[in-house]
């Protein structure tokens, strides 16, 4: 999966990287689902994911809950289908 590979490339320790791989799987499991069976989608929906959850500092916080509640809000609020170019 790309978005793993994305977050495995970034650049933080061994803690860090738990938590935010923690994160990720945690919310992409909570949504998987809404994203149908397009292949578009179902490749570009969990980069955008880790690309949210990149973009926080996470020096600050060593909660995947609070992460993956953070990027489940943002997600949901500048999703694109990227077959359709549909906010979701």
């Amino acid at each position: 999966m790309k978005a793993r590979q994305l977050i495995n490339g970034a650049s933080y320790g061994p803690d860090e990287l738990k938590i935010i791989f923690q994160a990720f799987d945690d919310a992409w499991d909570s949504i998987a689902a809404n994203f149908g069976d397009n292949p578009l989608v179902i490749e570009a929906a969990p980069v955008k994911l880790a690309n949210i959850i990149l973009s926080f500092p996470h020096n600050d916080s060593a909660d995947a809950e609070q992460i993956k509640n953070s990027a489940l809000q943002i997600m949901a609020l500048t999703y694109k289908d990227p077959s359709t170019g549909a906010s979701g």
